[in-house]
């Protein structure tokens, strides 16, 4: 049975960030609290991958790894990104890494972001999924 909502990530073999990145995701996911998302890596480096990130149209290809909630809908069954219920250009815990029209996270590589998702930056993520 599908689940409600779906992390796609986006990332590329051999990038260390984008290991992070998924292995932060996959031990929060292991929270029961999380039990309705499922994860999909979607390479950027492949056809479908490739696919996948272009159908997002939010993420800027120069701050991968990044990540995106969808939501199942209800008619369907398809998913579509999940809009940002305070769609703003920078947020307390997630800075400039917040996209601003869906939930989700793109790395951000300034000095300011230092180029890190951080654990709390993905809990708050999924906090506003749930919200």
């Amino acid at each position: 049975m599908k689940k409600p909502y779906k992390i796609r990530v986006f990332g590329k073999p051999g990038c260390p960030k984008c290991k992070t990145l998924n292995q932060r995701l996959d031990k929060e996911l292991l929270n029961e609290k999380w039990s309705d998302f499922d994860k999909e890596y979607c390479d950027v480096e492949t056809v479908d991958g490739l696919v996948a990130f272009a159908s997002a149209e939010c993420i800027n290809p120069q701050r991968i790894p990044a990540m995106l909630i969808t939501r199942k809908e209800k008619d369907n069954g398809e998913y579509t990104p999940l809009p940002s219920r305070d769609p703003k250009p920078e947020d307390e815990v997630c800075g400039k890494s917040k996209l601003y029209q869906y939930v989700g996270l793109q790395t951000d590589y300034t000095p300011a972001g230092k180029g890190i998702i951080s654990p709390k930056m993905i809990t708050a993520v999924l906090e506003e999924a749930c919200a």
